[in-house]
């Protein structure tokens, strides 16, 4: 493994498969487990950089189909890279665009090749390959990019998984071939849907081909949580256990919670930041929906146990009003607060890890998520 690339494991969870980790990178180390806010486009939305620094984040996700299209790739190299570009100074991650090209549905052909369809921006016909994908995320210089590879929706027959998780595999070695830059980590991917023995032979395929970390897709797509859980059961077994498991479009506090015990590393999701613009905001008691007309004089902060600036500075009645009103500015305090409560819990979770108590800790959280008492922790303990 490159030396800005090592992945060190410093505490194992005694209960539990969890460990806290550093992933070093170029720009400098990743605590895990981690949440990556989403920054799609090359920036976190309603944010400035500052703000996404000071809520305590130090990694964000990019996504290299959004950022071809618009503004392009050749652009964010002679502009000095995505970092200088966004003004950002801490690692980056940038997806493959496998997701984005799967949520088109019919509106893009996928062949041995590659995958073409057609912009979002302008209507011209677009080509995305495992070659053409790693070019994009090498021209934007993130510190850990994505192999290529197919997302199969959900529901999605047996006999289309079995083949999209073959092709995923020669599109990984594809990706591993293009891969010429050394100062960037190259995660692979594991698909095969909600089967748990299709997963079992993604995952042998994927390790066989041999990545700095690995991924696992294709989730979150509207399976159950059963579901879920059997396919990373089935997969998280046969991963490394010397290098960073990264559990994609999958985060939301009780997602986090529920999985960090079988060895995740790696979340990314936008539920922080969308949710945010929409007016929900994640508390220590729970979420709150900010247009309610009980907070209209309300005077407490949205959660009086943040640090963040908005809970330091703003009542949940401005908060309200802004909201209403359709101003700006409460979708950036708004953002502001729930990228901090994200950077708070992984904080929490890396601190129970390291003291050996993550069951109980994880179980106390969830029930306090879900406006329950400690008391109702025990039987959330048994779901972990």
């Amino acid at each position: 493994m490159r030396d800005c690339g090592v992945f060190r494991i410093i505490r194992r969870d005694g209960g539990t498969a969890a460990r806290c980790g550093v992933q070093e990178t170029g720009h400098g180390p990743v605590l895990t487990p981690a949440f990556l806010p989403s920054a799609s486009h090359g920036t976190v939305k309603a944010c400035t950089p500052a703000d996404v620094e000071a809520a305590g984040v130090n990694i964000l996700v990019s996504n290299a189909y959004y950022l071809h299209l618009r503004p392009g790739e050749e652009t964010v190299r002679r502009m000095g890279g995505l970092h200088r570009f966004m003004c950002w100074a801490h690692p980056l991650l940038t997806d493959s665009g496998g997701y984005q090209v799967f949520s088109l549905g019919d509106k893009r052909k996928v062949t041995e090749e590659g995958v073409w369809f057609r912009s979002a921006v302008d209507g011209s016909e677009q080509f995305f390959s495992p070659e053409v994908s790693i070019g994009v995320q090498e021209a934007l210089g993130a510190d850990i990019i994505m192999a290529f590879d197919e997302c199969t929706p959900y529901p999605c027959p047996r006999d289309y998984a079995e083949k999209s998780l073959e092709l995923t595999a020669r599109w990984a070695e594809r990706s591993k071939g293009a891969h010429k830059n050394g100062s960037q980590l190259l995660f692979g991917i594991v698909q095969g849907s909600v089967y748990p023995d299709l997963r079992v032979r993604s995952s042998r395929r994927i390790t066989d081909i041999g990545f700095d970390g690995y991924a696992i897709g294709g989730l979150s797509v509207g399976e159950s949580e059963e579901e879920t859980r059997a396919a990373l059961e089935a997969t998280i077994a046969l991963l490394p256990k010397d290098r960073p498991r990264y559990l994609m479009g999958v985060g939301t506090p009780e997602d986090i919670l529920s999985y960090v015990p079988y060895g995740i590393d790696l979340f990314d999701c936008v539920a922080p930041t969308k949710n945010a613009r929409h007016g929900t905001l994640y508390t220590s008691a729970g979420t709150l929906r900010i247009k309610n007309a009980r907070y209209a004089e309300e005077k407490s902060p949205p959660d009086p146990l943040c640090d963040c600036y908005t809970c330091r500075n703003f009542s949940l009645a401005y908060l309200r009003y802004l909201y209403l009103a359709g101003e700006y500015e409460g979708a950036r305090l708004n953002t502001i607060h729930n990228l901090r409560f994200y950077s708070r819990l992984m904080e929490q979770i890396r601190q129970a890890i390291s003291e050996g108590r993550l069951r109980e800790k994880a179980a106390e959280l969830l029930a306090q998520l879900s406006g329950g008492s400690l008391a109702d922790a025990g039987a959330a303990a048994e779901r972990l």
